[in-house]
């Protein structure tokens, strides 16, 4: 069995590449090359525009990919969502496709655009949100640089923005959110129903997640007499429950937990201070819930 994935090629292909070596699965990758071969010989890659992904999937060319939510929308087409994955190109936070307009336009409503030109790559999703709201717009399919046609060669116009520094330094203002979207891994219906595929598919889809909740996360490892337990444990932010366990020396336990990175800069003092002993901080590769 021969499992084909697809990874992002574009704004996405770093993180997701970085995201598959974390999980475990680094995908080798030539720069002259779309293909990847990966270090299970039973998953290859292939490097497909987002946009394209979910088209590729339905068809059956590849049993997976990932992708934006914001795409499998604008194809219309049928896949398997398999798993959200939280990240984008600079952050683990979604992405919101927005309607802008000049800073110095008079619109302050999308209701005030109507008959004018709003400039997109989102057509489909752009089209739909306007005929909700019951104003005419002529939506024009951009190719890219969207954000400098207003106001010469649009009025307005539907972008992704992670931070809104791109629209700022381009003197956009934003009116309202289209949509938020996020990365997720989607499967071919066919490869999906198939026991093997969907077996390694949810493997990859667990493994991925696993190595984005370890991200920005650390374990603590510690020991403590018995009679200090209460105040140590009221110092950790435990994900759920610290594992606690007995040492040789009865009067003394080992505390496990994980918490944020961040954290640690106040924690660490804290459970000092509760009377903890070799204190450890070590990093995460992954944390599966």
């Amino acid at each position: 069995m021969k499992l084909r994935i697809g990874i992002p090629k574009g704004s996405l292909q770093e993180a997701t590449l970085q995201l598959f070596a974390r999980a475990g699965l680094p995908a080798y990758t030539n720069g002259r090359s779309y293909f990847a071969s990966t270090a299970d010989p039973e998953i290859d890659c292939m490097l497909i525009r987002a946009q394209e992904m979910a088209r590729y999937v339905e068809h059956g060319a590849i049993d997976g990919g990932l992708t934006g939510l914001d795409w499998v929308i604008e194809s219309g087409l049928e896949v398997v969502t398999v798993s959200d994955l939280i990240y984008a190109k600079r952050s683990r936070g979604k992405v919101r496709w927005v309607l802008a307009v000049p800073e110095d336009s008079p619109v302050q409503r999308a209701e005030e655009l109507s008959g004018k030109i709003v400039a997109t790559e989102l057509v489909k999703v752009t089209r739909d949100y306007f005929e909700k709201k019951g104003v005419a717009v002529r939506v024009e399919f951009s190719w890219g640089a969207t954000e400098v046609k207003p106001p010469m060669l649009a009025d307005a116009i539907v972008e992704v923005t992670e931070t809104g520094s791109s629209l700022k330094a381009n003197r956009l203002r934003v009116l309202e959110t289209v949509l938020e979207s996020n990365t997720q891994l989607i499967a071919n219906k066919g490869s999906y129903a198939d026991r093997e595929k969907r077996r390694k598919i949810d493997n990859l889809a667990l493994m991925l997640q696993g190595a984005m909740e370890a991200q920005d996360r650390v374990g603590l490892m510690l020991n403590v007499r018995k009679e200090n337990l209460a105040a140590v444990l009221a110092v950790l932010p435990a994900l759920q429950k610290p594992t606690i366990s007995h040492l040789s020396d009865e009067d003394w336990l080992a505390v496990n937990t994980v918490i944020d990175e961040g954290a640690a800069w106040d924690v660490i003092p804290r459970l000092k201070e509760a009377r903890a002993q070799g204190i450890v901080e070590y990093p995460l590769n992954k944390v599966v819930l």
